[in-house]
């Protein structure tokens, strides 16, 4: 098994789909970049995120904003090229959204927690200091 962590920038909108037995998926593309022989560079990744981890997601993974993924790296071929792809196990958003939490989208509903990690999870304790 090849596990990697990307972190970068999602290059659109998450879509959700359902397989004919009935898994729920989410699919989205992230793009990396960085620099080789002093030039920039830009490495697109396809992700998979299987489950309630992906339904999860989708609230996150909006065009532009930046998300961390950890998972199986592997390759696709399709019409004569090689596509990179990580079959996601978890997921951290990374912001890339407004001021009040909002990933890409203005219902707020759907917004962040405030004071906390956008899942709910850390806390607020004032005697820690940062």
């Amino acid at each position: 098994m090849k596990n990697v962590v990307i972190a970068g920038n999602c290059t659109k909108d998450a879509e959700l789909r359902t397989t004919q037995s009935g898994s729920k998926v989410a699919g989205f593309s992230v793009a990396v970049n960085g620099f080789a022989n002093g030039e920039k560079t830009t490495d697109y990744f396809e992700i998979s995120l299987w489950g309630k981890r992906g339904e999860a997601v989708m609230q996150f993974a909006k065009k532009g904003a930046k998300i961390c993924v950890t998972g199986e790296l592997g390759t696709r071929e399709y019409n004569g090229k090689t596509y990179l792809t990580v079959n996601a196990h978890d997921f951290t958003p990374m912001g890339g959204g407004d001021s009040q939490g909002n990933y890409g989208h203005s219902d707020p509903a759907r917004q962040a927690p405030q004071g906390g990690a956008p899942d709910g999870g850390g806390f607020d304790d004032p005697e820690i200091p940062f």
